[in-house]
C-alpha cells in the first residue's frame, strides 16, 4: 500500500508527459481494459505527445467504450501498440478535435480509416475523396462518409503529413467531391429537372482559391442553361431547384449535424438576385453593374461540380473582366472603402482576439494581395492564381514585392492560418477568434509545437506575427516603388516604370510620373540619408495614399526633406519616434494651411514626435504670453520683437492645426476623437489663446519703442466675437475694442494721440508681409461703427452706452472679454458693460422684435449672391448665426437671473440656457450639434484650402479633403452634405421655435 501523500509512478509519468489532471487520467487508466495503455511506454509518449494529452485519453476511452465487444477492443489496443502511425494519428486527432472524437464515438469502427496509407492516401485528390462519398445515398450518410474523409484530413495535419497549403488545398477538394456529392444527390430527386437543364456550381472565396478552412461557408455561384430543345425559363427554374437541394444537403442539422452552410451571396446582385443566371445573363451584369469588389470576388472563381464544361466557359468569360477591374473609374474608391469596411465591422470588444479581420490578420495579407494582382495581373499572366500563398509567391518572383518582404509574410501567414487551422478543429466550428481560456490556448500552443510554456508561447509567436503582417502589408505596396528608382541588390527583379505607375495610380497617385520622380529624389544613392528615407518612405506613401491627396502629401514631405535634410535630428525623429511619421504624413496630406504653416519654418516638425518636441498638446495663454513677453524683451527693436512674437503665432498654429489633423483622422497611436465638440473647442480655445498672446506681445513691444515702460495712457484691449467667446477659427480676425484711460497728470489729447498710435502701430506690425502669416485686427463692433473713434476712453464708452447704445451693440458686447493690456482697466470696463448685455428684467417686447428684425434683414442681405443658403455654415439656416443669435437672445432675457448665462462661449451659454430648463435638452443638444458641425466645416475648409470660407468647397478633391477631416471616407461626399443638410434643417425647426416663436 502506498504511503498518504506519496505519489505513484503511473502519476508521475502522466505528469511528465504532460498531462494537466494526471489524477483523473489515472483513475481512467486504472481499468482492467486500459492497462496495456497504462504499461506501454510507448502509448503513454504518444499520449504525451499530442495537443491536450487529457483530451486524446479521454476520447481514447469513449472510443474504446463504443466499440461493440471485448475482441473489437482488443483489436483496437493490439494496433495502437503495434502500429506507430496509427497510434500518431488516432491519438492526434483525439488530443485536438472533441468534435472528431465525438464522431469516432458515434461511428466507432471509423478508427480503422487511419491504419494504414496507401502512397495516394498521403495526398489525396478530388477522386479519392469522390470514392470515399461514393457509399453516401442520403444527406445523413454523406455526412458521415465526409466526416470519414475529414478525419483523414485531420490526422495528417496534425501529424506533419501534410504542411498548410497542402491541408488547405485537401479542404478545398474534400468540398468539391461534397458538392459534386450533394449535386448527384439532389439530381437523383428530381430525374425530371435534371434532364432539362445544365448547371455549373462555381467554387468561390477560399474553396475557390483551394485554400479552405476547415469549417467555412462554401462560397459558390450556379451557372444554367437549357438542354437543347428545353424551354429557357423552365430550365431556370429546375436548376435553381437543384441548387436550392443542394444548399440544404450541405447545410441543413440532422442527427449527424451539419457539413457546412453553402453561401450563394456572392452571385449578382446578392440574395435579391435569381440563384441561378445563364451565362449571358452573368456577363451583362457585371459588363454593367458589378462594383470593384464583385471582380476581386472572381479572382477565386472555379468550376467544381455540375457541367463543368458550362463552369470553364464562365471562368474564361469572366476572366478578362476581372483583369480590368483597376482601370475602372472609382477603382481606388472603391478599394479604399474596402479596407475600410473590414476594419469597422469588427466588434470592439473582438477586436484584439480576431485572427482573420484585426489589424495583422489574415485578410490584410490576402487584401493586399488580391489588390496587387487585380492592378498588375492585367499584363502579367503568371499572378492569376485564386490561392494567396502561389499568388504571393508569383508576386515575388515578378518583382512585384520584395523577396524577402514575401518571405517574411508566406511565413507568418501560414502561423496565422494554422492557428486558424487548429482553433476550428478543436469543435468544428466557424470562428476566428483566439480562445480566452488557458486550457483552450495550451492545447492550441501545443499543436503548433510550442511545447516549454505553450500559453506564453504561443501569445509572443501570435503578435510576432501579426506585428510582420502590419508592418509589411503596406510596405508590400510600396517598397517595390522605390526599387523601381533606387540601386537593387544582385537577383532582385525590378519592377518596371510602366508597372510602378500603374501601382500608384491604383492607389489613389493622380500625378503618377511626378510621384516617382519625388521617389527618386528621395531615395536612390548610397548615403545613410538615402538608406533611411527607403525604410520611411514605403509605410508613409502608405498613409499618403489613405487622404484625399496623396499627390500633395508626397510633395509637401519632399519638400521638407529638403530643407531639413542636413538637420541629423530629422529622419532619426521620424525613424524612431513611433508618431511622428505618422502624424506628419496625416498633416501634409490633409490640405495645405498646415503643410505651408510647417514650410516657414519646417523645424516645427519636432513638434510632432512623442520625445522633447512637446507634443501636439494645446499651451495655455498664460504659457504662451510668458514665452512672447521673454522674446520682446530680448529683441532689438520693435520689429525684431513683433517679429518674434508673430513666429511663435506660427508655430502654435501650427501645433493647434497638427493636432486638430491627427484627432481628426486618427493614426496608430491616437484613434480618432470621437467627440467632435471637443475639437472645436481644442481649436477655438488655442486660437483664441494665441492671438491674445500675440497680441500682448505686441503691445509690449510697440509701448517699449515708444515710451520706455510706461505708456501716458492705461490701456486694455476687449475681444469681442468668436475672439472673446474663445471660438476663433484659424482664418478669423481678431475682433476687439481699444480702452484707455489718461494716467493722472497726462492731458487727455496726449493721451488719446498716445493710445490711437499703439493701436495704429500693432495693426502695421501685425500685418507686414513676412513668412509668418499676418494677424488682422477688426474694431468695426466699437460704438458708431467705423464712423467713431479707434480707440475711447472708459468715461467715453460710458457715456455712450448710456445716451446712444443700440439693441445690437449690446448683444455684441455678449461676447467681450478682457484678452490683453491692463487688467484693472479691463476689469472695470467689463463692469461698465454687464447691465448691458444682462438687464435687470430682461429683455423688452420691443427689443425682442428689434432684434429679430435685424436678424431677419441680416439673413437677407449679407447672404452671398449664388451661394447655396442650406449650405452656408454661417448665415444659412440652421447655420452659426441662427445657433448663436438663439443663445444670445437667451442670455440676453435670462442673464440677470441666471449666472449661468453670464458667459461669451456659446456652448457653455447653451448648456447653462438647458440646466436653467429655458432650452429644453432634446433642443438644446440639436442646435450643439448644429454648432459644432459648421464650426468643423469652417475649419475643414480653411485647414484644406488655406483660406476662410464659410461654404462648402466647390472643387472635388477639396470636397473630399473636407469630408475626410470630418471623417468620411471614400465615396462618401453626398453622405457628408446631405448630413449637413439634415443637421442644419433640425436647428432651424429649433431657432423659429425659440428665436422667432418664443
Amino acid at each position: 500500500m502506498m504511503a498518504p501523500g506519496r505519489r505513484s509512478s503511473t502519476f508521475t509519468r502522466l505528469l511528465r508527459h504532460g498531462f494537466t489532471d494526471p489524477s483523473a487520467a489515472e483513475r481512467l487508466l486504472d481499468g482492467p481494459e486500459l492497462s496495456p495503455v497504462r504499461n506501454d511506454p510507448f502509448l503513454l509518449e504518444a499520449l504525451g505527445a499530442t495537443a491536450d494529452p487529457d483530451l486524446a485519453l479521454h476520447g481514447l476511452v469513449r472510443l474504446l467504450e463504443a466499440q461493440p465487444g471485448p475482441t473489437a477492443r482488443r483489436e483496437l489496443l493490439d494496433t495502437l501498440i503495434a502500429a506507430k502511425p496509427l497510434r500518431d494519428r488516432l491519438l492526434g486527432v483525439l488530443g485536438a478535435s472533441a468534435a472528431l472524437a465525438d464522431h469516432l464515438a458515434r461511428h466507432p469502427r471509423d478508427w480503422e480509416a487511419l491504419v494504414t496509407y496507401e502512397p495516394r492516401d498521403l495526398h489525396p485528390g478530388v477522386e479519392e475523396f469522390e470514392r470515399g462519398l461514393a457509399e453516401a445515398t442520403d444527406p445523413v450518410s454523406l455526412r458521415v462518409a465526409y466526416r470519414r474523409c475529414l478525419l483523414s484530413i485531420a490526422a495528417r495535419d496534425v501529424c506533419g503529413t501534410t504542411d498548410l497549403a497542402e491541408t488547405a488545398a485537401e479542404l478545398a477538394d474534400l468540398a468539391t467531391a461534397t458538392l459534386r456529392a450533394a449535386l448527384g444527390l439532389a439530381r437523383a430527386a428530381a430525374p425530371d429537372d435534371a434532364a432539362m437543364c445544365r448547371l455549373a456550381v462555381i467554387a468561390m472565396g477560399k474553396c475557390g482559391g483551394h485554400e479552405l478552412n476547415y469549417v467555412s461557408d462554401v462560397d459558390v455561384i450556379f451557372v444554367g442553361e437549357a438542354v437543347d430543345g428545353a424551354d429557357e425559363g423552365k430550365a431556370l427554374r429546375a436548376a435553381a431547384k437543384l441548387a436550392a437541394h443542394l444548399m440544404r444537403i450541405c447545410s441543413e442539422t440532422t442527427v449527424e449535424g451539419s457539413i457546412w452552410p453553402v453561401d450563394a451571396n456572392l452571385r449578382p446582385e446578392g440574395r435579391n438576385g435569381p440563384l441561378v443566371r445563364t451565362l449571358s445573363s452573368h456577363l451583362a451584369y457585371y459588363q454593367r453593374w458589378a462594383k470593384t469588389w464583385e471582380f476581386q470576388a472572381l479572382l477565386k472563381a472555379r468550376p467544381v461540380a455540375g457541367d463543368l464544361a458550362l463552369g470553364a466557359e464562365y471562368v474564361a468569360a469572366v476572366g478578362p473582366l476581372v483583369w480590368q477591374a483597376a482601370e475602372r473609374e472609382n477603382f481606388v474608391v472603391d478599394v479604399q472603402k474596402m479596407r475600410r469596411r473590414v476594419v469597422e465591422n469588427i466588434p470592439v470588444a473582438e477586436v484584439e482576439r480576431e485572427l482573420k479581420l484585426g489589424p495583422g490578420g489574415l485578410r490584410d495579407v490576402e487584401f493586399a494581395v488580391q489588390l496587387l494582382q487585380l492592378v498588375h495581373g492585367r499584363a502579367d499572366a503568371s499572378l492569376r492564381s485564386g490561392t494567396t500563398l502561389d499568388a504571393l509567391q508569383a508576386l515575388a518572383a515578378g518583382g512585384y514585392v520584395g523577396r524577402a518582404d514575401a518571405e517574411q509574410l508566406d511565413v507568418a501567414y501560414r502561423f496565422l492560418r494554422s492557428m486558424e487551422h487548429r482553433i476550428q478543429l478543436y469543435r468544428l466550428r466557424r470562428t476566428h477568434l483566439v480562445p480566452e481560456a488557458e486550457t483552450d490556448l495550451r492545447r492550441l500552443g501545443r499543436s503548433l509545437g510550442l511545447r516549454t510554456d505553450p500559453v506564453a508561447e504561443l501569445g509572443q509567436e501570435w503578435k510576432r506575427h501579426a506585428a510582420v503582417v502590419r508592418r509589411l502589408h503596406e510596405k508590400l505596396f510600396y517598397r517595390p516603388l522605390l526599387d523601381a528608382v533606387a540601386q537593387l541588390a544582385p537577383g532582385e527583379t525590378r519592377l518596371s516604370p510602366k508597372a510602378a505607375r500603374e501601382r500608384l495610380v491604383a492607389l489613389g497617385y493622380a500625378d503618377p510620373a511626378s510621384a516617382l520622380r519625388h521617389l527618386e529624389a528621395l531615395a536612390s544613392g548610397v548615403t545613410r540619408k538615402a538608406a533611411i528615407q527607403r525604410t520611411l518612405l514605403p509605410v508613409l506613401l502608405g498613409w499618403f495614399a489613405d487622404s484625399a491627396d496623396p499627390d500633395a502629401g508626397l510633395l509637401n514631405f519632399r519638400k521638407v526633406s529638403d530643407a531639413l535634410g542636413k538637420t541629423p535630428w530629422y529622419l532619426r525623429l521620424l525613424r524612431d519616434e513611433g508618431a511622428a511619421a505618422e502624424n506628419l504624413a496625416r498633416v501634409l496630406s490633409a490640405g495645405r494651411l498646415a503643410p505651408d504653416l510647417l514650410m516657414r519654418a519646417p523645424e516645427a516638425v519636432a513638434l510632432l514626435g512623442d520625445g522633447d518636441g512637446g507634443g501636439l498638446a494645446p499651451r495655455g495663454r498664460a504659457h504662451l504670453e510668458q514665452e512672447i513677453l521673454a522674446a520682446v524683451r530680448r529683441a532689438d527693436g520693435v520689429v525684431q520683437a513683433v517679429t518674434a512674437a508673430r513666429g511663435v503665432r506660427r508655430r502654435e498654429l501650427f501645433r493647434t492645426s497638427a493636432a486638430d489633423i491627427v484627432a481628426s483622422y486618427g493614426t496608430e497611436a491616437q484613434p480618432v476623437e470621437a467627440d467632435q465638440g471637443a475639437l472645436v473647442d481644442l481649436v477655438g480655445g488655442a486660437v483664441s489663446d494665441i492671438t491674445a498672446a500675440t497680441l500682448a506681445g505686441t503691445l509690449r513691444a510697440v509701448v517699449r519703442d515708444g515710451w520706455g515702460d510706461t505708456l501716458p495712457t492705461t490701456f486694455t484691449v476687449i475681444g469681442m466675437g468668436r475672439f472673446g467667446g474663445h471660438e476663433l477659427g484659424y482664418g478669423s480676425d481678431a475682433d476687439v475694442l481699444f480702452v484707455h484711460e489718461p494716467r493722472d497728470g497726462v492731458d487727455e489729447r496726449e493721451a488719446a494721440e498716445a493710445a490711437n498710435k499703439v493701436v495704429s502701430e500693432m495693426r502695421r506690425l501685425l500685418q507686414i508681409s513676412s513668412a509668418d502669416p499676418p494677424l488682422l485686427i477688426d474694431a468695426d463692433l466699437r460704438p458708431e461703427g467705423k464712423s467713431g473713434p479707434l480707440v475711447r476712453t472708459l468715461k467715453s464708452y460710458e457715456a455712450y452706452y448710456r445716451r446712444w447704445s443700440l439693441g445690437w451693440e449690446s448683444q455684441a458686447l455678449l461676447r467681450a472679454e478682457v484678452v490683453a493690456g491692463d487688467e484693472e482697466l479691463g476689469r472695470r470696463f467689463i463692469e461698465l458693460i454687464d447691465p448691458l448685455r444682462y438687464p435687470a428684467g430682461g429683455l423688452g417686447e420691443e427689443a425682442v422684435r428689434e432684434i429679430r428684425r435685424l436678424k431677419a434683414r441680416m439673413e437677407s442681405e449679407r447672404m452671398p449672391r449664388g451661394a447655396d443658403p442650406k449650405l452656408h455654415t454661417k448665415l444659412g439656416p440652421g447655420g452659426l448665426s441662427d445657433v448663436e443669435w438663439t443663445v444670445q437672445l437667451a442670455q440676453m432675457r435670462h442673464g440677470s437671473t441666471h449666472p449661468g448665462l453670464r458667459t461669451t462661449r456659446t456652448r457653455e451659454a447653451l448648456a447653462a440656457a438647458r440646466d436653467a430648463g429655458i432650452v429644453t435638452g432634446e433642443d438644446a443638444a440639436t442646435l450643439d450639434e448644429a454648432w459644432v458641425l459648421a464650426s468643423r466645416v469652417r475649419n475643414a475648409v480653411m485647414l484644406v484650402r488655406g483660406r476662410a470660407g464659410d461654404t462648402f468647397p466647390s472643387d472635388p478633391r477639396e470636397l473630399v479633403a473636407v469630408g475626410r477631416y470630418l471623417g468620411y471616407g471614400p465615396g462618401r461626399v453626398g453622405d457628408m452634405l446631405d448630413d449637413y443638410r439634415r443637421t442644419a434643417r433640425l436647428a432651424r425647426g429649433v431657432v423659429d421655435e425659440l428665436f422667432y416663436g418664443g
